[in-house]
């Protein structure tokens, strides 16, 4: 009854967030005579802010139309390539009317950015996405809200989800393509490699994994320690509920948005606190820029995706209860997860030093699982006082972590062409 609860709450504030939305612009804009009353910016501040808190939050846009390249504007295009029950594969395709800019954009490297299935939209990754298309094509997953999804698609486990990787890998092509998994499908991404290398298949020329937990007993978070401490009967019996008529999935079992995104706020709620203090008191200086800052960070933060409960129990009984992975223990559909089967994937790790959901050492565990990998071909960096979300997003991932990745790519995309000319006599 918990969602049904929710709903009735959310249906029972629209009224109140949308008179203090109406409240504040009343407030806010000079063709309003109660902008003129005494106070009207603190009310107006007040109400905004009461509006934010209480507003429901859709899923974003990427919103990425052009991006300037050597001192020209690239459009970009947003294109479906593939469309599952729970994901859609995308693609922004790059446009450019110059001969020689089409020749250079043809030849860059592939990149499949795997976003994360664990609450957040894919569009938590749009700086990523946008620092690489400057380099890149640019390819990412982009998972369905599990309450969007009817009940006669079916069932979705964390198996169907390294199965969609391997799909989607195949379709664009293994050879000339770049696997770059944020966060939680490091695990996922790896173990479709790995089967793909086991079975003889063609594997992507690097695979780059950053700040996901491929062994969550190093270093454990709380994140870690709440899987650990809990059985997993606990998390069926309190986070899984069921989505209620007003969705397409009515019937579904799923981990609900709302319960994770209230997981997220309680693991910093002093830093949220103060967060929506300083909107307040930025709106009150008249300090747009940095309201605006805030406005497209909690947009983006608030917006939050319910889970399939299968998938989700997976996870936590696989990744952070029985360490599968790590352990080698992990079989799917009969066929054991063999990371030290892949041979010709150069692999890349990174880690940020202060990432407080996949602890220092939890990515880089991968190097000690890819024994098939020559030591030449693994990479791994540490980006100083960087957060879980500094390692993709903002400026130290655009200045100092995404350069080394560029970098890395480029070689071994060079390399592979090299490897694959013809000797001239």
């Amino acid at each position: 009854m918990l969602y049904q609860f929710y709903e009735f709450q959310r249906a029972l504030l629209n009224p109140l967030t949308a008179w203090a939305q109406a409240a504040s612009k009343s407030f806010a804009n000079p063709a309003s005579p109660f902008a003129y009353v005494p106070g009207a910016t603190r009310l107006s501040a007040g109400y905004e802010l009461l509006y934010r808190l209480g507003k429901d939050y859709e899923k974003p846009e990427f919103d990425i139309h052009q991006i300037v390249k050597d001192g020209h504007n690239i459009p970009i295009i947003e294109q479906t390539i593939i469309e599952k029950p729970f994901c859609r594969l995308l693609r922004f395709k790059r446009f450019a009317d110059d001969s020689d800019a089409v020749a250079q954009l043809k030849d860059e490297p592939i990149v499949l950015v795997c976003a994360p299935l664990s609450g957040h939209h894919s569009t938590l990754l749009r700086d990523t996405v946008r620092t690489l298309l400057q380099d890149h094509k640019v390819y990412i997953t982009d998972w369905v809200d599990a309450r969007m999804v009817p009940l006669e698609d079916g069932a979705f486990h964390l198996d169907d989800y390294v199965a969609y990787i391997q799909e989607f890998i195949r379709h664009i092509g293994a050879k000339n393509l770049h696997v770059l998994s944020v966060c939680q499908p490091t695990v996922p991404v790896l173990a479709a490699i790995s089967l793909m290398a086991s079975r003889g298949e063609d594997t992507p020329r690097t695979m780059t994994m950053m700040g996901g937990p491929i062994d969550a007993r190093r270093s454990p978070t709380s994140v870690n320690s709440l899987a650990m401490q809990r059985s997993y009967q606990w998390f069926e019996n309190n986070v899984i509920h069921t989505v209620p008529p007003n969705y397409p999935g009515v019937g579904r079992h799923v981990y609900p948005g709302f319960l994770q995104h209230a997981g997220f706020v309680a693991m910093n709620p002093e830093r949220h606190a103060a967060s929506h203090w300083d909107f307040y008191q930025s709106l009150l200086r008249g300090d747009e820029d940095d309201a605006e800052a805030h406005r497209r960070f909690y947009d983006e933060y608030n917006a939050v995706l319910d889970m399939a409960a299968e998938y989700y129990l997976d996870t936590i009984r696989i990744v952070f209860q029985e360490f599968r992975l790590a352990e080698g223990t992990w079989e799917i559909d009969g066929e054991l997860v063999r990371p030290q089967d892949i041979k010709k994937t150069a692999l890349f790790t990174i880690e940020g030093e202060l990432d407080d959901i996949s602890g220092c050492g939890q990515t880089r565990a991968a190097h000690d699982l890819c024994t098939g990998i020559p030591e030449k071909e693994k990479h791994h960096f540490t980006a100083e006082k960087c957060g879980h979300y500094g390692i993709f997003s903002g400026r130290r991932w655009r200045t100092i972590i995404y350069p080394q990745l560029r970098d890395f790519i480029l070689e071994h995309n060079r390399e592979t062409k090299r490897a694959r000319e013809p000797i001239e006599a």
